[in-house]
């Protein structure tokens, strides 16, 4: 049996495909890149925004095609459309053989057993506690870099936000079995552990009654073979000294925060259901700054949610001006069926959206080519992603950088590097938001 395997929308989606590898694996599945080949086709799909439903659906309905014309004998769909619209993708989509929601990408084997025995397949656990994650994980980002899951769900529901209802309230996963699985990735040549969740500075509230990334990062930085630890999707609100100072106290743990702000503008802020204002967001800003020098903070920002005014879009592009984030992801607000937002009475249409979006994100990159500019002549390490085939020159990324969303320094060389290489760089230019560089 040949399998595709799909996996669409963000990182934590993304941990969840490679375990559902795993397991397929271990069932004695072949895995294909090749759809023509296929005998069944997994798409773990996403539903975060619209564009992200968009693509889901399309993607299943290319692929039912295979499944009509007989070449493919089970397609399974996971993931968060599963578990939004289960109903409507069975009775939109009939080729459809089974349909997992987000708690049960455990059951994936017993899918496909059970789909190949011409039985349609359902399973939507509840949205507690979390599947089974004993099969071991097959990583898809190359190797020198994976993806670590500290939790499931969210607690903050956010107005704009649909994760509460496809994920569930916020699950921290164990300590003990965070720092097995991230041992083993490390064993298998993984040098950066990337921590995600919809939330990551709540980590183990619910399981020891306190916020707890710090005891994470202190266990994690322990493990043999790590050389970066990076931290992304910090609420700004639950920044406090304590993980501060596991930064700081922890030298794997690099000197980088992705924080979401979504926008400045109190008004904008309590509509949201965001649990901060403009004034504290400077404040937690400046103090991380202060407390951490070296510090590069990442943040997105939300164009066009409800209500927003032209003085309101200003009052954005002005604390971005003046915060100067080293990167910053702008959107558009989506309007998503069965939020408290989607129901507010004061929509605004998608060219107001679009303009404001392409203000911001003009704006931003006024202020990443005066920051690049300051870098030039310092040194750092980068972690090599590939080589410029033909240019003697090689992909890399320093610490300020995450994969997928950050940008690149490019180094010149006549050295012979392979992927997953860190080598000592100095910055010798800029372009728009990638650096180049020299091996010092």
């Amino acid at each position: 049996m040949k399998l595709l395997f799909i996996s669409l929308g963000c990182d934590k989606n993304l941990v969840d495909s490679e375990y559902m590898l795993g397991m397929l694996a271990d069932d004695g599945i072949e895995l294909t890149d090749d759809e023509r080949e296929a005998d069944i086709i997994v798409i773990n799909t996403c539903c975060f925004i619209n564009d992200a439903k968009e693509e889901s659906i399309q993607t299943i309905l290319e692929m039912a095609e295979y499944r009509k014309n007989g070449f493919c004998r089970s397609l399974i769909v996971t993931g968060c459309l599963a578990q939004r619209y289960q109903d409507e993708i069975r009775k939109e989509i009939p080729e459809v053989d089974a349909v997992l929601g987000t708690n049960s990408y455990d059951a994936i084997c017993e899918a496909v057993r059970e789909t190949l025995g011409q039985h349609v397949y359902r399973r939507l656990a509840p949205l507690t506690g979390l599947p089974q994650r004993k099969n071991r994980r097959i990583v898809t980002t190359g190797g020198h870099y994976a993806y670590l899951k500290i939790a499931e769900g969210c607690n903050k529901n956010c107005t704009y936000c649909v994760i509460p209802s496809i994920r569930g309230r916020y699950r921290s996963i164990p300590i003990e079995e965070l720092v097995r699985e991230a041992s083993e990735l490390a064993e298998g040549g993984v040098k950066e552990l990337i921590l995600v969740a919809q939330e990551t500075t709540l980590y183990g509230t619910d399981l020891y009654g306190k916020k707890s990334l710090p005891r994470l990062l202190d266990e994690l930085n322990r493990i043999p073979g790590l050389f970066w630890i990076r931290i992304m999707y910090c609420y700004p609100e639950e920044i406090d000294d304590e993980l501060m100072e596991a930064v700081l106290r922890n030298p794997k743990v690099c000197h980088y925060l992705d924080m979401p702000v979504q926008h400045c503008s109190d008004t904008v802020l309590k509509r949201m259901g965001r649990r901060t204002n403009k004034k504290e967001l400077i404040g937690k800003i400046r103090k991380l700054r202060e407390r951490i020098p070296d510090i590069t903070l990442r943040t997105t920002v939300v164009c066009g949610f409800p209500g927003e005014t032209q003085e309101m879009h200003e009052e954005l592009m002005d604390f971005i001006n003046d915060m100067e984030f080293d990167r910053l992801g702008a959107f558009c607000y989506s309007q998503e069926e069965g939020t408290p937002a989607a129901e507010f009475a004061d929509q605004v249409d998608e060219e107001q959206k679009a303009a404001w979006q392409a203000d911001v994100m003009e704006l931003q990159e006024e202020v990443i080519f005066d920051q690049n500019d300051t870098l030039k002549g310092r040194e750092f390490y980068a972690l090599i992603e590939g080589e410029i085939s033909g240019e003697n020159a090689y992909v890399g990324r320093t610490y300020r950088d995450a994969p997928g969303v950050d940008g690149y320094i490019f180094i010149q060389t006549g050295e012979t590097l392979m992927t997953g290489d860190i080598v000592k760089v100095r910055v010798t230019g800029a372009h728009e938001y990638d650096l180049i560089g020299e091996i010092v």
